[in-house]
């Protein structure tokens, strides 16, 4: 069964089941200190919104929203536990990223905090490199930021 990407919006059910399956695994990772990264993670600011299907099955999304004129930050990365390893958040962050660019976004920028192995590989993976925190991420020891600039 082929992977389907569909590009919706932040009142788009699926993604908003998805958000909170991503934010319990961030809650069981980082207990009350995700309270700071949650006031940053509001959905109705955001417009860009990939979710991935199986079938009719929502397995992954992501999302963008404007960070600045030059960059699109990248937000709310999540693939279901049963959907990992098979490069869907590849796919996930490549749409993200097309769609950044018909934008007119040369950049893409995200945060993560330290405790997100596999995430961090896969911005790697995908041509990110940390770069200094930036905006409220400033002074916080836990982020890591990255950026790519879009070929």
């Amino acid at each position: 069964m082929p992977l389907e990407l569909r590009r919706t919006d932040a009142r788009d059910e699926a993604f908003r089941s998805l958000v909170q399956q991503l934010d319990a695994d961030l809650d069981d990772r980082y207990g009350d200190q995700q309270d700071f990264y949650g006031q940053f993670n509001a959905l109705d600011e955001i417009k860009q919104v990939v979710v991935a299907y199986l079938g009719e099955e929502p397995i992954a999304c992501g999302a963008i929203k404007a960070f600045d004129e030059q960059s699109m930050e990248v937000k709310r990365m999540y693939v279901q536990k049963t959907a990992r390893g098979q490069g869907v958040a590849t796919q996930v962050l490549e749409e993200l990223e097309t769609w950044a660019k018909a934008l007119g976004y040369p950049l893409c920028v995200l945060q993560l905090a330290d405790n997100q192995p596999e995430a961090l590989a896969l911005y790697e993976k995908n041509g990110y490199a940390q770069t200094e925190n930036f905006g409220q991420y400033i002074g916080d020891e836990n982020s890591i930021c990255m950026r790519k600039e879009l070929a």
